[in-house]
């Protein structure tokens, strides 16, 4: 029998033009990413990537969800996904500047 939990997975206000892991779905887990929430906390447009590797592997280009996505000032993005993650998965976001925050949603199977 599985245990459901429904909670935020994970919050970051990664440092600026680095690529940041946010998420490493626990050992013999799942996830289910309901939501993932980019808030722009200047005034000034911004970018911004999240990208999902399988087991942690290394980055690369085909991994991104969002690359160089712009946000407006103040602006905020939701990616609504329901994208189902397996054990040691990763997630993983850049900003072009230090004035964003990332927000993800959604359940852990267990």
């Amino acid at each position: 029998m599985s245990t459901e939990t429904y909670k935020v997975i994970a919050q970051s206000n990664p440092a600026a033009t680095t690529l940041t892991d946010i998420y490493t779905v626990p050992a013999s887990t799942q996830a289910v990413i309901s939501t993932i929430i980019v808030a722009n906390r200047a005034n000034a447009n911004r970018s911004f990537r999240i990208s999902i590797a399988i087991a942690g592997a290394a980055n690369d280009v085909k991994q991104y969800i969002a690359y160089d996505t712009s946000i407006s000032g103040n602006g905020v993005q939701e990616f609504t996904v329901g994208v189902t993650l397996g054990a040691t998965d990763v997630i993983r976001v850049y900003a072009s500047a230090a004035e964003l925050s990332f927000n993800v949603f959604g359940t852990e199977i267990v």
